[in-house]
């Protein structure tokens, strides 16, 4: 069954048989930034390294690729992936570290485009030992960077009843949430994936003609708040327009989930009033037919783009 919620990726043959990251909504991103060469740009969210090849291999010696991730796994294959560039690479420069730290990482006014590309990766969620997924056992755990000090242990297992639910309506939108959370915490202690996945399946009634997973947003909502994944992301909207150039900035975010989707619409749609921002999006870009038949799961991911005035 489907785990919703996440980056939407897939693994394709590169040269020489070697496997490669293939990010969704790749063509309209590069479109949307406007890459160009000579040209700075940041990626928010390197993960395997797709997006930051396909920007790199257009900017030439001139050019700046800032990436970002707070993952050292996706860090280790995107320096590999660009190790790869061919010709007069650009200047590269990695920093692990969360996107919400691009405001004090950034010069001002120094960026032609921000891309954010969020959610989990199949990179991840196909690491059991990263505790992700529902579809095999792991440990709950779930930090994209192994650094952090909350983990999913902590909030399945020493939460209170009343956090617990409230965790799980706000970031999993679950109307089900104080019966998943009263399950889990007579069930406790609940010690891999695979445990948690069952318990809150056995505490919701069966959905007819439903391909998704019971416990998918119980999932979603425990993963957010793990990584503080909405309080980075609003962070990374205040800061993209200080770090854009004026009158040509671009601003593009692919997002997987109605949460994300509803903060950067609010995000841009204010900065468009306050005439911050110049939207080139009025309604979100989704895969085509092509993308989907390629990688159904790009099913749920929503671009959206700006222009800073």
């Amino acid at each position: 069954m489907a785990e919703d919620g996440f980056k939407a990726s897939q693994e394709a043959t590169g040269d020489g048989g070697r496997q490669h990251h293939l990010p969704v909504l790749l063509q309209e991103a590069i479109h949307f930034l406007n890459v160009r060469r000579g040209g700075t740009y940041i990626d928010a969210t390197l993960g395997a390294g797709g997006h930051a090849f396909a920007i790199a291999s257009r900017l030439g010696p001139q050019g700046h690729l800032i990436g970002f991730d707070k993952d050292p796994n996706a860090m280790e294959l995107a320096r590999k992936r660009l190790s790869e560039l061919g010709g007069e690479p650009p200047e590269v420069t990695l920093i692990q570290a969360s996107y919400a730290e691009v405001g004090e990482r950034i010069q001002p006014a120094s960026a032609d485009g921000l891309l954010a590309d969020l959610g989990v990766s199949s990179m991840q969620l196909s690491d059991a030992a990263r505790g992700f997924s529902f579809q095999a056992e792991g440990p709950l755990d779930m930090r994209m960077d192994p650094r952090s000090e909350r983990t999913a242990d902590q909030v399945v297992n020493h939460s209170d009843e009343k956090t617990l639910a409230d965790v799980i309506y706000e970031f999993g939108e679950e109307r089900r949430s104080r019966r998943i959370a009263r399950a889990i915490v007579r069930a406790r202690p609940i010690r891999s994936t695979s445990h948690l996945a069952q318990v809150v399946a056995a505490a919701l009634p069966a959905m007819k003609h439903s391909r998704i997973h019971p416990a998918t947003t119980t999932f979603q909502a425990i993963r957010i708040f793990v990584n503080h994944e909405l309080e980075d992301l609003r962070t990374l909207l205040e800061a993209a327009p200080r770090v854009l150039l004026p009158s040509s900035g671009r601003l593009v975010i692919i997002s997987f989930q109605s949460l994300e989707d509803r903060i950067v619409k609010d995000a841009m749609r204010d900065g468009a009033r306050k005439e911050i921002y110049r939207l080139l999006t009025k309604k979100p870009v989704t895969a085509s037919e092509e993308e989907l038949d390629r990688n159904p799961r790009a099913r749920s991911a929503k671009l959206r783009a700006a222009e800073k005035v």
